[in-house]
């Protein structure tokens, strides 16, 4: 039998939970006298400047705390389950899942689909709606939580049903509705699949999409995913460069009406699709502040911007054309998907004009594991990096992009320690954060 309340994890140093003797192994019970369903519940509780806390000791003892702090003001507990309730599992079988395209004995957590709305706000996932209840919806309201990242994949409910395979779809579109009239700002996306929900469908979509502004803030476009695994699954074709000019279009198009009408581009193409037409990425501000960075929307361009004005720092400050004055080069080594190989090619070839005392040697890594229709940096698998930089030039050192790795780890998709790379490589593996700032240190940290 499970024990009510929500267990602590740890206190931070000088908390209020730290004062007030709560520890790790404790549980909260209650607060005001109201049990707390899950994280949403507790941060809106605890928002008071006077709590009346239910917890009980380790031993089992319950004892009532009289917390007095400032309005809005962090207890300072972290919950042994972050969410403090189960995550949600996702409902439906769409089309296009990316999940369902990976190979068998991976690590059991990458075959987790979530469609929590709760991860949404904490995390920035997507939701399709479908896994809501209405119960969820006014608490979101209620709370005035914001924003919530929502999957429309297309606006056309019969279709929805078919693409997410859950007949229940379509009308999980009417609470974009409630959120809408309760002022809840949401971002939105949809997966494009070719011959399904683009053309008129995708114009139809946007139209649609276009009625929830200004609470829908953003809309992104991308491409689907396709990996190798895809026996048994639907069959969905790849887009080629004269369909992503036709997106392009059409989302363009959209962009100078929503800017001359609100004042904001909305709907926006992932990079994606401009490597794909060989088209130039967009200005900075049409990006309207990057709001759709983790969906790949503008992340080459704000890295392209960032790089070249920490260069001009660099060049400015003449600090770094000091250094190595001996004459000896400095060798280094970078590998990056195929997607974003050319322009981190053309930053390298920037550095190295600039400074001549480094030699930058640049791989792109073929997604042999997943298929070469994968091209993002962040579904590379350390085996593919090692085998594809076996026996290559690699320098002092070789510079991985962070997103290479699972989050907050050393460990590659496929279960690879960077310690294992590096012993495989015999050179040291640093990883780069993903701000041109940190694209420049990291090349210049030992010049």
């Amino acid at each position: 039998m499970q024990k009510k309340g929500h267990l602590v994890k740890s206190v931070a140093p000088g908390s209020i939970a730290q004062e007030m003797e709560i520890e790790p192994g404790d549980r909260i019970l209650a607060i005001d006298d109201t049990e707390i369903e899950d994280i949403f519940d507790y941060q809106f509780m605890t928002q008071n400047d006077y709590l009346e806390v239910l917890l009980e000791k380790r031993d089992g003892e319950q004892l009532i705390l009289e917390i007095y702090k400032d309005f809005e003001e962090d207890l300072g507990i972290l919950f042994e389950n972050g969410l403090m309730d189960e995550y949600r599992h996702c409902r439906n079988k769409c089309i296009f899942c990316f999940i369902d395209q990976m190979p068998k004995g991976m690590r059991e957590t990458l075959y987790f689909k979530d469609d929590d709305s709760r991860l949404s706000f904490l995390q920035g996932n997507y939701v399709t709606l479908t896994n809501m209840s209405d119960h969820d919806i006014d608490r979101i309201c209620r709370y005035h939580l914001s924003p919530i990242n929502i999957s429309f994949h297309t606006m056309n409910p019969k279709l929805r049903c078919s693409m997410l395979n859950n007949r229940f779809a379509g009308e999980a579109l009417k609470k974009v509705d409630v959120l809408n009239q309760a002022g809840i700002r949401m971002n939105g996306q949809i997966v494009l699949c070719k011959g399904i929900n683009d053309g008129q469908e995708l114009d139809y979509s946007i139209r649609r999409l276009m009625e929830y502004i200004p609470n829908l803030e953003s809309v992104s476009v991308v491409p689907v995913g396709l990996s190798k695994y895809r026996e048994g699954l639907y069959p969905l074709e790849p887009f080629e460069k004269e369909d992503a000019c036709k997106v392009l279009e059409m989302i363009h198009h959209y962009q100078k009406l929503c800017y001359e009408k609100f004042g904001i581009h909305f709907i926006h193409a992932s990079d994606e699709w401009y490597i794909l037409a060989g088209e130039e990425l967009p200005e900075e501000e049409r990006y309207d502040g990057y709001l759709q960075l983790e969906n790949g929307v503008g992340m080459v361009r704000l890295l392209l911007n960032e790089f070249r004005e920490a260069l001009d720092q660099r060049r400015k400050s003449g600090e770094w054309s000091k250094k190595r004055l001996d004459g000896t080069v400095l060798e280094l080594s970078m590998a990056t998907g195929t997607l974003a190989y050319p322009y981190i090619d053309r930053m390298v070839k920037e550095v190295m004009e600039a400074f001549p005392n480094y030699k930058i040697y640049l791989y792109p890594i073929t997604n042999h594991f997943f298929g070469e229709r994968i091209t993002v940096s962040g579904l590379l698998t350390g085996q593919d990096i090692r085998d594809q930089l076996a026996g290559r030039k690699l320098g002092e050192r070789l510079l991985l992009p962070q997103n290479v790795l699972r989050s907050g780890e050393d460990v590659f998709l496929d279960d690879l320690h960077v310690s294992d790379l590096e012993k495989a490589l015999q050179v040291p593996v640093n990883i780069v954060k993903s701000s041109g700032y940190d694209f420049l240190d990291a090349i210049m940290i030992d010049g």
